[in-house]
C-alpha cells in the first residue's frame, strides 16, 4: 500500500480487552488502512499479551507496507480502573494479571520512544464515534458501551472527560436503586451495571429460572446451549416472555441512566454501542430495545433536552475502540503542535 494514497500522518490504535486485542492503522481522516485481532491470553500474564500486541502491530504495518517510521503515534486503550496520566493499569477486573502495569511507557520504549498515549476503552470508543462515527456532526456526545458490563464515554467540544482521578465517565456505576439493589461485580449495590450489564443480565435470568419461571430458555439450556445475552436475545425473538421482560427491564434502566446524563451533560447525542444491543438498528428486537430506552427518557426527562437530544445506536461497532484510540493519539499530537506554535 502506498502511503501517499491516504491522508498522512498515520496512527496505530490498540484496543485491549479481556479476551481479544484489536490493532489497526488509521490515517489522519479516520480511515482504517489495516486491522487484525489477536488473543489477550490473560491467564498467561502480561508478557504473553505484549508479545501478541507487538506481533499484531508488525502484521498491520506489513499489510500497509509501512515501517514504524511511517507512524506518528500509538494509542492504547484498556478497560477497568487505570491511571491515565501515569499511563498504567490500576486494578482491571478483566485483566487481573496486568494489575499496576505501566503499559504506555513499556510500549513506547519497545518502539524506541515512539509517542504513545493511553486511554480508557469506553472513552476511546466514544472518541471514535465523535470523530468519524455516529456523532461526527455533534459537539457533545455520551456513548454507552453495553457488553459484559456497562461502560460510558463523554466527549464535550473534543474534550474527553477523564476526571481528576481517571474515573470520569464511569456512569455504569451510577446508583439507580437505593433499596435492596442488585449486587454489581464492583461490590456496590443498585448500580446501572447490575441491571443492564450482560453478566448481570445472565445472572438474573438464571435466578428467575431457578425460581421456577417458565421459558424457552430452559429447553435451550437443557439442549446444551450456554445461557448468554445472545441466547436471551434469541429467545426474545421468539416472543419468550421471560427473555423479553429481561431485555425491556435492561432498556428501562438504561433510560433512567440516560435521563440522568441528559440532565447532567445536556449533550447533542446519546449513543449506544457494544455487543449487548440485541441486534441494534438492524434488528426488530434492537429497535424495540431502543424505543423502550427513549420512552423511559421521554417520561422522566425535562422536555427541552429530551426533544433536542438524539438517542440512537452507535455506528462503528467493534471497530470504535481501536479507531477511537488512534484518534486520541492524533488529538494529542495536534494539541502538542498547537502548544509548540503558541
Amino acid at each position: 500500500m502506498n502511503p501517499t494514497k491516504h491522508n498522512s500522518p498515520y496512527f496505530v490504535g490498540v484496543d485491549i480487552g479481556g479476551t481479544n486485542i484489536k490493532v489497526g492503522i488509521v490515517d489522519d481522516a479516520g480511515n482504517s488502512l489495516a486491522f487484525c485481532k489477536t488473543k489477550t491470553h490473560v491467564d498467561k500474564g502480561v508478557e504473553a499479551g505484549l508479545k501478541n500486541i507487538y506481533q499484531a502491530i508488525t502484521d498491520v504495518l506489513s499489510d500497509c507496507q509501512f515501517t514504524m517510521d511511517d507512524i506518528k503515534a500509538i494509542g492504547i486503550a484498556t478497560p477497568g480502573t487505570q491511571d491515565i496520566p501515569g499511563g498504567k493499569l490500576v486494578d482491571p477486573p478483566n485483566l487481573p494479571t496486568w494489575k499496576g502495569f505501566p503499559i504506555r511507557q513499556t510500549v513506547s520504549d519497545h518502539y524506541s520512544g515512539k509517542k504513545t498515549i493511553y486511554q480508557n476503552d469506553a472513552n476511546a470508543a466514544a472518541y471514535g464515534e465523535y470523530w468519524i462515527g455516529g456523532a461526527r456532526e455533534a459537539r457533545s456526545l455520551v456513548l454507552w458501551t453495553l457488553g459484559t458490563g456497562v461502560g460510558c464515554g463523554i466527549i464535550i467540544d473534543e474534550m474527553i472527560i477523564e476526571g481528576r482521578h481517571s474515573h470520569g465517565g464511569e456512569c455504569g456505576h451510577m446508583i439507580i436503586q437505593m433499596t435492596d439493589g442488585r449486587l454489581c461485580d464492583s461490590g456496590q449495590y443498585g448500580t446501572l451495571e447490575a441491571y443492564s450489564g450482560g453478566k448481570s443480565l445472565v445472572r438474573h435470568c438464571q435466578e428467575l429460572l431457578d425460581a421456577g419461571r417458565s421459558s424457552l430458555l430452559r429447553s435451550m439450556i437443557e439442549g446444551g446451549k450456554k445461557l448468554s445475552p445472545l441466547l436471551i436475545s434469541q429467545a426474545a425473538e421468539q416472543e419468550d416472555e421471560l427473555a423479553m421482560e429481561l431485555i425491556m427491564e435492561s432498556a428501562m434502566c438504561l433510560g433512567v441512566g440516560t435521563t440522568t446524563l441528559m440532565h447532567t451533560i445536556d449533550p447533542d447525542m446519546i449513543l449506544f454501542g457494544g455487543a449487548v444491543t440485541f441486534g441494534g438498528r438492524d434488528s426488530e428486537l434492537g429497535q424495540r430495545f431502543m424505543q423502550r430506552i427513549r420512552e423511559e427518557a421521554r417520561q422522566r426527562a425535562f422536555k427541552v433536552p429530551y426533544e433536542n437530544t438524539i438517542i440512537d445506536f452507535a455506528e462503528l461497532g467493534s471497530d470504535a475502540g481501536y479507531i477511537g484510540v488512534a484518534g486520541c493519539a492524533r488529538l494529542a499530537c495536534r494539541k502538542e503542535e498547537t502548544n509548540d506554535k503558541n
